[in-house]
């Protein structure tokens, strides 16, 4: 989490009796799956997931695998996710606890839930495919009920799910401890670590090792992605040199190595389908776009004329997990992925066409119109990543913009994370 210390929530105390703890949650899980008053309550995490699922209709009692992929197909999804890296990082840190002795496995998912690698010993392997633990299952909420992998997903946060507190009675003898990995630039989720084993097994410590595991691993992306960039850097040198007007280097999802005549940048926004040639660039206006080994050689060609240009923008936020901005003109199609706080923003500013000051923006977002400063910094970075879209004094889309919001078609669904008293307001 970006600006906060967050520290996972183990299932269990250190020192506490799994057996007798696990006798409790049993008796919650019967009183609350049976709509009596329980005699505990369920930690947040695990109520809410719950909640979720209830709300859904979902059966704890006919919880089960039921979209798995072909051989051929997890093989392409394997490569379409880049995450050996990822992989290979799980597999080193949670050595201690995953072995041939061991009573753990170490489960990757992408960030769809889909299970693309497991590891283990094989008694564990065996066990886990009878319960549908296997590569190519989706482990969603929706799919098989609380566990870590769906559960970390929909929550945004590591978690470790012990015996009862699975929604589905058929993985009650499991404990499982899931932390999703984030891309280290855009913090959308790109996998979960999710390890898993029998319940009798659970320690609080385990889902701190996930956690941290998780953490190094985005650590190890964000590394690979500086000497990529500095590789880059490298190449385009002598291509620079001899550019007769500004231009610019960029890797393929827009991050700059390199500039020549152009005040600094950090990124671009770049096509969702990028080719050589002509393209409109947000803040760039008309380039042309040579292919670079790594990235892309950028040169506009004329300023963007920003009262001309129209424009469509589209904000989905159907899903909190994938939450994007397309536009849409005529010489240029892009997309951003946008973080919570930035979906935030955006909402707001699509529900007051005329636009908010710093103020109103930080009383919708915080409660507090006295929080301007962080208002002004959060609007100074986003109008870097979305320069043309949006204007200011007051904040607002820029006139000649037409702005769609997709929602959620259950109103609770609408951002699940946000405390905004905005998106409370409409939830």
């Amino acid at each position: 989490m970006i600006g906060t210390t967050y520290r996972p929530e183990p299932a269990l105390s250190s020192g506490e009796d799994p057996v007798r703890y696990a006798r409790v949650l049993e008796s919650v899980y019967d009183a609350t799956m049976s709509g009596r008053k329980p005699p505990a309550r369920p930690r947040s995490v695990i109520a809410n997931s719950w909640s979720r699922l209830r709300e859904l209709g979902v059966d704890p009692d006919r919880c089960a695998v039921t979209s798995t992929v072909r051989s051929s197909d997890l093989e392409e999804s394997r490569r379409e996710a880049g995450m050996s890296e990822i992989l290979a990082e799980a597999l080193h840190g949670l050595a201690p606890i995953v072995g041939p002795g061991d009573a753990n496995l170490v489960v990757l998912a992408d960030r769809c839930g889909r299970i693309l690698w497991r590891r283990g010993p094989r008694r564990m392997l065996d066990r886990a495919e009878r319960l549908g633990m296997v590569e190519g299952a989706l482990w969603t909420e929706e799919s098989v009920g609380t566990n870590g992998i769906g559960t970390a997903l929909a929550a945004g946060v590591a978690v470790q799910v012990f015996s009862a507190e699975h929604y589905s009675r058929s993985q009650h003898p499991w404990t499982c401890s899931g932390a999703m990995v984030r891309d280290p630039r855009s913090r959308r989720p790109l996998a979960v670590i999710n390890v898993a084993g029998a319940a009798d097994t659970v320690h609080p410590s385990t889902l701190a090792l996930v956690d941290g595991v998780a953490r190094l691993a985005e650590a190890a992306l964000r590394e690979q992605h500086r000497k990529d960039v500095d590789r880059l850097r490298m190449i385009s040198a002598p291509v620079l040199a001899r550019a007769d007007g500004p231009a610019l280097v960029a890797d393929r999802d827009g991050w700059v190595a390199a500039v020549e005549s152009m005040a600094p940048t950090y990124r671009v926004g770049l096509p969702t389908s990028m080719s050589g040639g002509e393209h409109w660039l947000p803040g760039l206006g008309s380039c042309v776009c040579e292919p670079l080994p790594g990235g892309w050689l950028i040169r506009p060609r004329t300023p963007r004329d920003s009262e001309s240009e129209c424009a469509d923008v589209e904000l989905d936020l159907r899903d909190e997990r994938s939450m994007t901005l397309r536009y849409s003109a005529e010489v240029g199609r892009w997309r951003v992925d946008l973080s919570l706080r930035h979906a935030e923003i955006l909402f707001a500013l699509a529900e007051r066409s005329g636009g908010l000051s710093a103020a109103q923006l930080a009383s919708a977002l915080f409660a507090d119109p006295s929080k301007t400063v962080t208002v002004r910094a959060e609007m100074s970075r986003l109008r870097r990543r979305l320069s043309g879209v949006l204007d200011t004094q007051p904040y607002r889309f820029a006139e000649s913009v037409r702005v769609t919001v997709l929602r959620p078609n259950v109103r609770e669904k609408f951002l699940p994370s946000s405390q905004a008293p905005l998106i409370l307001a409409c939830r």
